[in-house]
Formats: C-alpha cells, structure tokens, sequence
C-alpha cells in the first residue's frame, strides 16, 4: 500500500542532521568567483529578507537520494519568496516543496562535463529550475538556460554578451575576468568593499569640489580687496559708488 505524504515525510530525517556535504571549491579562482556572487547579490539585497542564498551547499531532495548517498550541491544557488536564515544544507521537504529558482555552476576540469549534462538534466527535470548558468573562471565560458515548458532553451545573450536573468531583475556578464551583475542600464554591481571605495572616492571628490569653491572664493575676495585698496589710493571710495 502506498505510504501517504505524511507517513513520507515522518520517514524523511530531521533537516537538522543533514549538514551540507559538498567538496572544497577546486581553486582560489573558483572560491573568489563565488565569494563575488554572493557578496554582491547579499549587498544589493541587503534590505531583503525574503531570500535565500546558497553557495556550495548541498539540496537535499528524496529519501533515494539520501540512501545513494547521490548529493547534490550547486556551487551558486537563490531560492526566492523564503526565510532568509542560515541553514546548514536546503532541505526541499522542510521548505514547502521549495526548489531553487536560480542555479549558477562554475566549471572545472573534473566538473564540468557533469555541469552540462547530468545537472542540466537534474535542474531541468527534477528540480524544474526556471534559470541555469554555467560559467568558466578559466576558459570565462558563460551559458545561460531558461526552463520554457519542459525544457531548457537557450538564452540569447546581448551584443556585449551578457545574459538577462528574469529571476535576478539582473544581466550576467564577464568583467575583468570575473562573472558580475549588471542592472538593466548596463550599471555594475558593486561589491561591499568596492561600494565603499566608491563612497570614499565620493567624500573625497565632494572634499575637494568644496576645497575648490573655497579657494576661488578666497581669490574673489583678494582681488576686490586689491580693487578696492587702488580706488581709495586713487581716491575713490567703494562705498560712494
């Protein structure tokens, strides 16, 4: 007899015991990539609450799963309308059904030919991800997937080659050898530590703007003292004018 959703989900472990099980990011190239994509998404969302993002964590989806010991971690992923609070892997049977709505894997050598078939094909199917991307912190390969129907088609990117992101509001590009937002006038997403530097170029650009103004001022005002010091030798005085 078939088991019903519940007596499933009484069987499915506590999301407490299931800590994420992923391997380490394969180089510092592919650890500051992902570091990029979620200080800058967090930073740009920081007003939010309503969001999730993992980055290198495991999802946690059928008991099968669990028994094969056949995990699944994408290296970026934004699970949307949720609780935003840690949590030590994403549990789908303890996020209402929750699946994410945005996944960004970063390719290697030993990952990448499983980036583009098996996950294409998991997040495709299973996971019914609306968008997946793959990008290439070595080759800066960048492809981007939107689910229309029951496949993924193809986004088309830009002339500059960036891709819209429906679930993000965002373009994807490649600047300066790194995978970065872009708002749709073409802006860039800063991070936390370049927003900063950008307020302190700011303040000093304000400094010097009004140490600017102050001096000319100060030059006005010698010239008419001078103006006014050779009326009076000439004996003229300013105030009879």
């Amino acid at each position: 007899m078939a088991l019903t959703a519940q007596e499933i989900e009484a069987l499915m472990p506590d999301c407490t015991e299931l800590l994420s099980d992923e391997p380490e990011m394969e180089s510092s190239l592919h650890y500051t990539q992902l570091l990029i994509l979620v200080t800058c998404l967090e930073w740009l969302w920081r007003d939010r609450e309503d969001f999730f993002i993992g980055a290198n964590l495991s999802i946690y989806y059928s008991r099968q799963q669990l028994k094969n010991r056949d995990f699944r971690g994408p290296d970026f992923f934004l699970v949307k309308n949720t609780q935003k609070r840690p949590r030590p892997s994403w549990v789908i049977w303890e996020e209402d059904g929750k699946y994410p709505n945005l996944i960004i894997e970063l390719l290697s050598d030993s990952t990448a030919k499983v980036d583009r078939g098996l996950k294409k094909e998991l997040y495709q199917t299973r996971f019914r991800t609306p968008e997946y991307f793959w990008f290439s912190p070595n080759t800066l390969e960048l492809v981007g997937w939107r689910l229309v129907g029951n496949e993924y088609e193809g986004i088309t990117p830009s002339e500059n080659g960036w891709y819209w992101s429906q679930e993000l509001g965002l373009y994807l590009g490649v600047l300066e050898n790194r995978l970065r937002y872009f708002t749709v006038q073409g802006k860039l997403i800063l991070t936390p530590e370049e927003a900063n530097l950008e307020e302190i170029r700011k303040a000093e650009a304000e400094r010097q703007k009004a140490e600017t103004e102050q001096q000319r001022a100060d030059q006005a005002e010698r010239k008419v003292a001078i103006l006014t010091q050779r009326l009076r030798e000439l004996g003229i005085d300013m105030d009879d004018l």
